[in-house]
């Protein structure tokens, strides 16, 4: 099912609000298994909406209209996709009910702008909005689908959630299977890991493609086939080929988040962490913390920034300092160790580097990071040489500390 996407709002073409509906929608489409072949934004217009509807009604089976079903006068959505599809505009009295309950429950006054949310095109199905009052709106005409949901996030994320997953899925299975495997990598840059898979690079079906983020690449394995069981072969076989090939760089998976992983597996070996951070600044810690319940696994943390605080809280002897320099991997045992002493967790890990731009040598260059892990059977520290910015440089440097930590509590 090929499909396009529609935002509609002047705010969105100057810049004034993010458009985190691309970013959802396309994520939650490829999970189901639609492909997407275009987004287009437009501004608040009734010709240019009008324009950009049609051309699309040419290429794609099903469209997705974000925004434009408010009450005020620029709210231009339905009225434009029925007088494309020359549809008349009727009012829903269920709608208008469920509207009218909106406001009494609250005890507020409806105003009269609001009825205009009511009228839909003749012959649409409504999708409830438990969290505002305008419903969503799907329209089956000609063999194509139009979805209109509401601008603001929460109201369009329940709508789809609720009452377009299962109705979607169901589309997508007739059809053309799609599979996706995502791998998520750090500690390498993107030119490398092309190199690295060249050869599996090359084929259409199944392909790769390469998302470059900071501290992180993401290789991402796509199949197509008439049914899912073959869709997943080809997916999982390519999948385990590329996951040979850079394995040792691999952090996580699909959509894991890597702390929520580190956290799980802390819970369940009964371990907790302290954290001693220099280049990153408190990164680690905000990662881990960013997870409800962390309060079970995180003791602290000491964000070791200037040298004085290695030595003086975190026990970095002075001559150390002097003999091996803050960017060493004698320096982070001492720092793990010391931050585990200090919180009294079960486990230290460290991070100390040169994140740049400045500062860097010849035999300290940028991108040099250090990270040691310090437990009772034994430290461990190793030696990064990561690639990119300062912001890559020290998101990769979380990244990597983080994995280091998932591997040590994996093969317990």
């Amino acid at each position: 099912m090929r499909t396009e996407l529609i935002f509609t709002g002047s705010e969105l073409l100057l810049g004034h609000v993010l458009n985190t509906h691309a970013q959802y929608i396309g994520r939650r489409l490829s999970e189901i298994g639609i492909e997407i072949i275009l987004h287009t934004t437009v501004g608040d217009e009734w010709e240019r909406m009008a324009m950009i509807l049609r051309q699309a009604l040419t290429r794609s089976e099903l469209i997705i209209t974000t925004g434009g079903l408010g009450p005020t006068t620029d709210d231009l959505t339905k009225e434009t996709v029925a007088d494309v599809l020359g549809l008349p505009m009727v009012l829903d009295e269920s709608s208008l009910a469920r509207i009218k309950a909106h406001f009494a429950e609250r005890g507020v006054a409806m105003p009269e702008s609001i009825t205009k949310q009511a009228y839909l095109p003749e012959g649409a199905h409504v999708l409830p909005n438990p969290r505002g009052t305008a419903p969503g709106i799907l329209i089956e005409k000609d063999k194509k689908i139009i979805l209109m949901l509401p601008g603001p996030p929460s109201e369009l994320v329940e709508i789809f959630e609720s009452s377009l997953t299962p109705y979607l899925a169901a589309w997508a299975s007739r059809g053309v299977v799609t599979r996706h495997r995502i791998y998520k990598l750090t500690g390498i840059a993107e030119s490398a890991v092309q190199d690295q898979l060249k050869d599996l690079g090359r084929q259409s079906n199944p392909g790769i493609a390469y998302l470059v983020m900071p501290g992180e690449v993401h290789v991402r394995m796509t199949a197509k086939a008439g049914n899912a069981e073959k869709a997943e072969k080809m997916v999982s076989d390519l999948a385990e080929k590329v996951r040979r090939r850079l394995g040792g760089y691999i952090f996580g998976y699909d959509e894991e988040v890597l702390e929520e992983v580190v956290g799980r597996l802390l819970l369940d070996a009964g371990l907790t962490v302290g954290i001693a951070e220099s280049c990153t600044g408190g990164l680690i810690a905000a990662r881990l913390t960013g997870i409800p319940g962390s309060s079970g696994y995180l003791r602290g943390g000491v964000v070791a920034y200037n040298d004085s605080i290695k030595r003086d809280i975190l026990g970095v002897p002075a001559q150390t300092l002097r003999e091996y320099g803050a960017v060493s991997k004698q320096t982070a045992v001492v720092m793990a160790e010391g931050v585990r002493k200090l919180s009294g967790a079960d486990l230290g890990l460290s991070v100390t580097g040169v994140a740049g731009p400045s500062g860097g040598t010849p035999a300290k260059p940028v991108g040099l990071v250090y990270i040691c892990l310090a437990a009772d059977d034994g430290t461990c520290c190793r030696e990064y040489r990561l690639p990119g910015a300062r912001t890559a440089i020290r998101q990769g440097t979380v990244n990597a500390a983080l994995n280091l930590l998932r591997h040590y509590l994996l093969a317990r």
